[in-house]
């Protein structure tokens, strides 16, 4: 089945089996493994990307049901060589440990902080409750998505 898709500002046009997951697309036939996948069940939020400007967990959904649409992965976060604001908060307050979570936490944060620029610690934490770190206690994502919502509200 042929599939076309516009991810992070590049349109593509694809031959895939129809039963591809999109996580798979994306790391497999687009080389875009900074989505990555935990659990195959979309338990964990690692594979989380945005697909017409809603965060989805990529590995539970088909390639074929993203025809059409714009993705932006977290290779699409950054501009050029300046990562996004909320890349560098997680670097400058520690909210990432072994990275694995990591592209997940920014692509919810990214969402979180589209629906409200200026959340509370509760509100951030409920936006997070679909995504699992297994190496922190979310203090420092928590805090990093607080920052960034400062430096994005400036």
């Amino acid at each position: 089945m042929q599939i076309t898709l516009t991810v992070n500002g590049n349109q593509y046009s694809s031959d895939i089996e129809p039963r591809m997951s999109l996580a798979q697309y994306l790391r497999e036939v687009l080389d875009l493994t900074g989505t990555h996948i935990g659990c195959d069940t979309s338990g964990c939020g690692a594979c989380t990307i945005t697909l017409d400007g809603m965060a989805v967990k990529s590995c539970t959904m088909l390639a074929v049901q993203a025809d059409g649409c714009e993705l932006t992965t977290i290779e699409g976060m950054a501009n050029g060589n300046e990562m996004h604001p909320i890349q560098k908060a997680f670097k400058e307050h520690h909210g990432l440990q072994c990275g694995f979570c990591t592209p997940g936490m920014v692509m919810t944060a990214a969402d979180i902080l589209k629906n409200n620029p200026n959340p509370t610690e509760e509100e951030i934490r409920h936006g997070l409750e679909g995504n699992f770190c297994r190496c922190t206690g979310y203090h420092n994502i928590v805090k990093s998505i607080q920052h960034a919502a400062e430096e994005l509200n400036n």
